[in-house]
């Protein structure tokens, strides 16, 4: 029985992530648990891909480029965000569109341009700042700093030609102007980057 145990256990940890359940097993041995650790990670998948945020690039944005340049102080060449499709009490989502005349890309890298993945997280920490000055009534005399970033993960390249949609949700209510949110960023149906995130507001002097 332990040796069976222990074969289930190496088994369904291919799937690549902790599981939180509760896993009965009746003779099993390794050809049926590596076909139900496949049929966990199909589902995984689709759930993932369900994460993705809707985008219709033909619908009028809920804020273009020139509202997002007068709600955020930040200017060229550290303006990222292209639009934002959705806002809400408890969620953003932005878009950036990836194209090759960044300058970014002479540098990083000459004959494989992959757009930075500390610059993906600053496009990400900027979608959530729009979201945490919408939370006050006079967002021009507030600005929002980055505070810190955690459990970030950067899936697979973003390269010239995508399109990436960022989707930062509220983990908790803001308390005392700090704000906690997970990011997400999509190219298509695939994840590409995730990170929690955490902001400040403060009041301008």
């Amino acid at each position: 029985a332990r040796h069976k145990l222990l074969d289930l256990v190496g088994d369904v940890s291919l799937v690549g992530k902790p599981i939180k359940g509760h896993i009965l097993a009746a003779r099993p041995g390794h050809l049926a648990n590596t076909e139900f650790a496949k049929l966990i990670k199909q589902a995984m998948k689709k759930n993932k891909k369900k994460l993705a945020p809707a985008y219709d690039p033909s619908e009028k944005p809920l804020l273009n480029s020139t509202q997002i340049y007068e709600a955020l102080p930040h200017r060229h060449p550290f303006m990222l965000v292209d639009k934002i499709i959705s806002l809400d009490e408890k969620a953003v989502v932005g878009v950036k569109n990836i194209t090759i005349n960044e300058g970014l890309f002479a540098g990083h890298f000459p004959g494989n341009p992959i757009f930075p993945g500390v610059m993906l997280l600053e496009t990400m920490a900027q979608v959530g700042g729009i979201f945490v000055l919408n939370t006050v009534d006079d967002p021009d005399n507030y600005w929002t700093y980055f505070m810190g970033v955690k459990e970030c993960k950067w899936r697979r390249p973003v390269v010239p030609g995508d399109t990436v949609v960022i989707k930062c949700e509220l983990l908790q209510p803001i308390k005392r102007g700090i704000a906690q949110m997970k990011c997400f960023a999509f190219v298509g149906d695939n994840l590409v980057c995730e990170s929690e995130i955490l902001a400040s507001i403060v009041k301008k002097d």
